[in-house]
């Protein structure tokens, strides 16, 4: 079977995908179009070839963040004149139910961080963001080095970690 990454589009098999948790498999059936038709976020699957039966998904957008959020470590290296900070926000990441285990959710990381970094080319971005939707997630981006944001939820990893990955 030849698995791709690609937008999403009609053919792709939505109704038939699961991740387990709601908010999660509801966007994707009910609201991932939408938002793609009006540029709120891209939404890329993994998805069999032949049958459209998609593995998983992942969206991305622009964001920012307010300097003042980020860690002294890293704020000290960043001209005061940026109140905020442009960055790419990973909003979901999910993986059918019937590959979880199979380290999808990691190859679907990779594959958001590396679109990330290629548009981070073009378009600045200071790091990538993600909005753990649960203390799961949250411990699966901090794996990958993911460090959270005082006074938020959210985690980030900056775009120059990102590099080190892709050259």
């Amino acid at each position: 079977m030849e698995w791709l990454t690609e937008l999403l589009h009609a053919r792709h098999d939505r109704a038939g995908f699961s991740c387990g948790k709601p908010v999660l498999d509801n966007y994707f059936h009910r609201q991932a179009n939408q938002d793609v038709r009006r540029r709120l976020s891209a939404c890329f699957v993994w998805v069999n070839a032949e049958s459209g039966l998609v593995k998983g998904y992942y969206t991305l957008s622009n964001s920012g963040v307010e300097q003042h959020f980020i860690p002294d470590s890293f704020r000290k290296k960043l001209p005061p004149s940026y109140t905020s900070l442009p960055t790419t926000l990973l909003g979901r990441l999910a993986v059918d139910t019937r590959f979880q285990g199979t380290r999808a959710g990691q190859l679907l990381l990779v594959d958001a961080l590396r679109r990330s970094y290629e548009a981070s080319k073009s378009i600045a971005s200071y790091a990538a963001v993600v909005d753990p939707l649960d203390p799961d997630a949250a411990r699966f981006y901090a794996k990958f080095g993911f460090i959270t944001l005082p006074d938020s939820g959210k985690m980030f990893l900056p775009m120059n970690t990102i590099s080190q990955l892709f050259r």
